[in-house]
């Protein structure tokens, strides 16, 4: 395995995804992890579901990263009246020549903030699914090349709150990445207080990357390097999840694709050309455990989602 960082990268990629860190640290301050899993999300052209209790600054980290790389960014606030229509389009009837044209919904951007996309109904909900598979929608049976590149960013209150519809398995398998925010420490909290006392930092926030330079890093981490060995201990890692006996459903083969494109992200984002299982084993957590389904007696027995993966990464053999 070459040990060496990657040439293209270890300037200018560098520098860039160092300022793109910059501008969302300075809005959203002590998450550097969950900013890292953001750009880790952009970079392999997959989507994030954030589930956290409101306020916590999940919106703001949305419009953060629109800002930093100055792309068209559309959001879109989720009611139990929301229709697929809302947010793919339709078309609109010309009185004038009696014919129709095709009027774009929200989702015909490159930023897609889905805003509590749990109070939607599930029919809303998978109006998003061939968008963010394949990053194109079928709309009265033509078919629209999403802009690139396209990225979705959900966030969800926890399903215990008042209003809210489960997300689908079909659903939840088509996110890369799901993460939690959390509540900012006491000092944190009083960085906050003062830097928005009187605007917020957003509207300061400069372009750091273009989306031609975005799409560019999305190909790089493409050619990252991933060892048969590394690759290996992947499926051996994905495999346990369908074998667990505290799991009705474990990782699908797309969970699989996804894994092994996060951690050649995550390496990217670290400057190395080459997949380290130290990568595979961070990413596990937030690209894992929301793809699988905990059986009833797993969750009387106040067993966690995350607590299985732990395990199963510990028992796992790692590659030497």
């Amino acid at each position: 395995m070459a040990q060496s960082t990657l040439p293209e990268q270890s300037e200018d990629y560098s520098e860039m995804l160092s300022l793109l860190r910059k501008n969302l640290s300075n809005v959203i301050r002590g998450k550097s992890e969950s900013i890292d899993l953001m750009i880790v999300a952009l970079l392999s052209s997959g989507s994030v579901l954030m589930e956290d209790v409101p306020g916590t600054g999940k919106t703001t980290l949305a419009k953060a990263l629109a800002r930093s790389l100055d792309v068209p960014f559309n959001r879109v606030q989720f009611t139990p009246d929301l229709l697929p229509t809302d947010i793919l389009g339709s078309s609109i009837y010309n009185p004038v020549d009696g014919t129709f044209h095709f009027r774009e919904g929200p989702i015909f951007c490159n930023i897609l903030l889905a805003d509590e996309i749990n109070r939607a109904s599930p029919r809303t909900q998978s109006a998003l699914l061939e968008a963010m598979s394949e990053s194109q929608a079928t709309i009265e049976g033509v078919r629209y090349i999403l802009p690139a590149p396209f990225f979705v960013l959900a966030t969800q209150n926890p399903v215990d709150f008042h209003g809210t519809y489960p997300l689908p398995e079909a659903q939840l398998d088509r996110f890369l990445i799901h993460l939690q925010l959390g509540y900012p420490d006491a000092e944190n909290e009083m960085e906050i207080l003062f830097a928005q006392s009187t605007e917020h930092p957003v509207d300061h926030l400069k372009r750091v990357l273009s989306h031609e330079e975005v799409v560019c890093m999305q190909d790089q981490v493409k050619s990252v390097h991933v060892d048969q060995s590394v690759a290996r201990y992947m499926i051996d890692l994905v495999q346990t999840t369908r074998d667990d006996p505290r799991l009705k459903l474990g990782v699908s083969p797309r969970g699989s694709l996804m894994l092994f494109r996060a951690s050649q992200a995550f390496a990217f984002l670290k400057g190395r050309n080459y997949v380290l299982p130290d990568d595979v084993q961070h990413m596990t957590d937030y690209v894992l455990a929301h793809r699988l389904i905990l059986t009833s007696k797993a969750k009387y027995s106040s067993i966690t989602k995350l607590d299985v993966v732990s395990d199963i990464v510990q028992k796992v053999k790692v590659p030497s």
